[in-house]
């Protein structure tokens, strides 16, 4: 996701040169992470699954299988329920996931936005997030050991983060940052937007085949620009940690993307070996309003230059058109 921080970040977009991997011999690591379980579409107490869900999501899981490579999916406990409560159909989204070999997270109950909320809200929501899925794995002999920011937003002053910091741990959580932050969330929108739409069904699949063939491509631009970014601020390229969505597109792609992924001389690892790393031990000295990759967070922290952040792969106009979107 692109954001205003403050300091200028650029909107060219770039594109990695082919055989960008075959030219650096990098030992290169990275973990994925999918937000927003049991489906990105989904409202919270909504009455109302969208409508291609039931559809796309054994393909999501299928190929999340088909890939073997570790995931961690974030829950939001809210969309679990509909206005009766909880929905069994949408708890066993989350059997599916696990019966996949995905972890699972606590990723709020309400998607709630902690600097619009404040902490004490928000500690509440966090508590509620984790009802359904604590006892989900406690039958699998585990429990919830991660956390994940809604809109990756973690705290306006150093007293709110320490404070919060302080709660996770008590709960046994740690924190899940991501690096390769990214925009998909507007390319899924532009995806449903356009399945759900009355074109004519040639022109609707032509849109659709776009779609898919471009997001890969830039999901790969962003992988390439945040190598850079560990370059110049670390040194080297730290394992990374991707960020995706439950959603319809992802349930179309997520085999592509792993291959091109593989391609640039990738292993797929877990959460918790990548964030073995020392930069990930770094203080989050971010205090801004957006959330940006924790890359950009350590940046700002250094005081690094405005040009520091410039060349980060913008979504294309007519995909945020497609969206309804007007701005990352």
């Amino acid at each position: 996701m692109l954001v205003t921080i403050g300091i200028g970040a650029c909107m060219r977009d770039t594109r990695p040169e082919a055989g960008d991997a075959m030219r650096e011999k990098v030992s290169r690591r990275i973990a994925v992470t999918i937000d927003d379980l049991p489906w990105a579409g989904l409202g919270i107490r909504s009455a109302n699954a969208p409508a291609h869900m039931a559809s796309h999501h054994p393909r999501l899981v299928a190929a999340l299988q088909a890939a073997k490579a570790p995931v961690v999916g974030f829950v939001n406990e809210g969309k679990l329920e509909g206005e009766n409560g909880l929905v069994p159909e949408r708890v066993d989204m989350l059997h599916d996931w696990l019966d996949a070999g995905a972890e699972l997270g606590n990723h709020t109950h309400a998607h709630l936005d902690l600097h619009a909320v404040g902490l004490p809200r928000y500690q509440q929501d966090i508590l509620d997030g984790e009802r359904v899925t604590r006892e989900l794995l406690q039958e699998r002999g585990a429990a919830p050991r991660w956390f994940r920011h809604p809109f990756l937003r973690a705290g306006r002053t150093a007293e709110d983060k320490s404070a919060l910091a302080e709660f996770l741990a008590k709960h046994g959580y740690r924190v899940a940052p991501v690096t390769v932050d990214n925009s998909e969330w507007i390319w899924a929108r532009a995806y449903r937007s356009v399945l759900e739409g009355d074109a004519a069904r040639d022109a609707r699949e032509a849109t659709l085949a776009r779609l898919r063939a471009d997001y890969v491509p830039y999901m790969i631009a962003k992988l390439a620009y945040f190598e850079a970014q560990s370059r110049e601020l670390l040194g080297y390229e730290l394992p990374q940690v991707l960020l995706l969505h439950a959603n319809e597109l992802n349930a179309e792609t997520y085999g592509a993307l792993v291959t091109a992924i593989r391609a640039r001389g990738y292993r797929f690892v877990t959460l918790e070996e990548a964030l073995r790393n020392p930069a990930y031990a770094r203080v989050d000295g971010y205090h801004g309003a957006y959330g940006p990759s924790w890359l950009h967070r350590w940046a700002i922290a250094e005081e690094r230059p405005k040009e520091f952040f410039a060349g980060e792969p913008a979504t294309p106009e007519w995909v945020m058109t497609l969206a309804g979107v007007e701005s990352e």
